[in-house]
């Protein structure tokens, strides 16, 4: 056990101290925690063997739940009457139409059936809110509020949807079906489950742990932890009774922060609550980057490394800006809003946790698929990531260039 700990504590404390690190060199911090990771990998200084992707879901599914947790509890409702109509419409809508476009690349690309081409299409479906949220900050970008808040906001919706779609296309893909409008049409009950008891699941026991928050006095100090404890309870019961427990996890989180008595105390203590769900976030996503980080076998990358750049740019450059133009056609947002939104579609965690789920199933597909994906959010943390902030000033979304701007025309 001491030396358990010793590894797992001082992998913990490097990772943490690579944060303040990643800030003066302008590098994505999770793209930092994957490289770390792979140094402690087989082909590494570190040459830790881990290849238990089965192992790697569950702890993946732990920390996933826990972030999404912490994403509900900085979600404020006044920030979604303002942007919460576009982000929804990206968030479902969004990770469909890029589904579609990279599922298709994928199909004429490496000649495979369209059923794994939407497969693929589905795991990258998703924004990273990890991913958007830092390398914003770390821009020092001052974006219209509206701007930001959809870009956050989407970022912290889209993940049930690309879940859900990965685990019907994997049930295709794995049965041998054939990809027809039938076999889709088919899933919506589910898909109507899912989403069902999930928002159900997320708000009711939100509210009813806020309630009994309000009506028992706890230690100051437990307080955080009992609504820890609720969010992932709620988060298996719901996943248990056959809904979507990461949507739950989120909703739970939203509720709790949004209801409840008024006041300064009141405020105090939902402020304690989110920056000790704000920690514990960020010790999952450095567990979940660094693990799946050994996950990977470096010596392996060559072999998906072209299609996986090619299928990069396809992401990047044509199915995200296609897919963002499509949903916020009814939105006011000007071209130039559209094409940064479109650029800031980081993909991070999620999508390279998902890629274990057709891994480990029953199907044809190998972990060859899993450094596929990895070679994709690689490529869009490097490109995207890195450029954040000067794709906000050279598409003149910044604030910073409007006040600039505007002083000088009162010159």
């Amino acid at each position: 056990m001491d030396v358990l700990l010793f590894a797992l504590s001082g992998i913990a404390v490097l990772s943490i101290l690579l944060v303040p690190l990643s800030s003066k060199v302008q590098a994505p911090i999770l793209l930092m925690f994957l490289g770390f990771g792979m140094v402690l990998g087989e082909d590494g200084p570190g040459s830790i063997d881990f290849s238990d992707f089965s192992m790697a879901y569950s702890i993946g599914s732990l920390c996933l739940a826990i972030i999404l947790l912490s994403g509900g509890f900085d979600t404020k409702l006044k920030d979604m009457k303002a942007a919460g109509l576009p982000a929804i419409s990206l968030s479902t809508l969004g990770v469909v139409f890029t589904a579609l476009v990279v599922g298709l690349a994928y199909h004429l690309i490496l000649n495979a059936p369209l059923a794994e081409g939407m497969l693929l299409g589905a795991v990258v479906g998703s924004t990273d809110a990890a991913a958007t949220f830092m390398m914003l900050t770390h821009s020092k970008l001052r974006l219209r509020p509206r701007l930001k808040e959809t870009l956050f906001i989407e970022s912290g919706l889209n993940d049930p949807i690309a879940i859900f779609l990965t685990l019907t296309f994997v049930a295709i893909v794995d049965s041998g079906a054939t990809l027809e409008l039938g076999t889709l049409f088919s899933a919506m009950p589910n898909f109507i489950q899912q989403m069902g008891i999930g928002t159900a699941g997320g708000i009711a026991v939100g509210y009813l742990a806020s309630a009994v928050n309000r009506r028992i006095t706890l230690p100051t100090g437990l307080n955080s932890p009992f609504f820890l404890m609720c969010g992932l309870f709620t988060y298996s019961a719901t996943a248990l009774a056959g809904g979507s427990g990461f949507l739950a996890a989120y909703l739970f989180g939203v509720t709790v922060a949004n209801v409840g008595g008024a006041g300064a105390r009141a405020q105090a203590s939902k402020d304690r609550t989110a920056h000790f769900h704000e920690g514990f976030a960020w010790l999952a996503q450095i567990a979940m980057f660094v693990m799946l980080g050994l996950l990977v076998s470096p010596s392996e990358l060559h072999v998906m490394l072209l299609p996986g750049i090619l299928l990069a740019v396809v992401l990047i450059f044509l199915a995200r800006p296609l897919a963002v133009f499509l949903c916020l056609a009814p939105f006011a947002f000007t071209n130039r809003e559209k094409l940064y939104i479109g650029w800031v579609g980081l993909r991070g965690a999620v999508p390279i946790f998902l890629s274990i789920i057709p891994v480990i199933s029953d199907g044809p597909l190998t972990p060859h698929f899993f450094n596929l994906v990895f070679i994709m959010v690689v490529a869009s943390l490097m490109v995207q990531g890195w450029s954040i902030g000067t794709a906000g000033r050279l598409f003149g979304v910044a604030l910073d260039q409007d006040q600039g701007t505007n002083t000088a025309a009162k010159s």
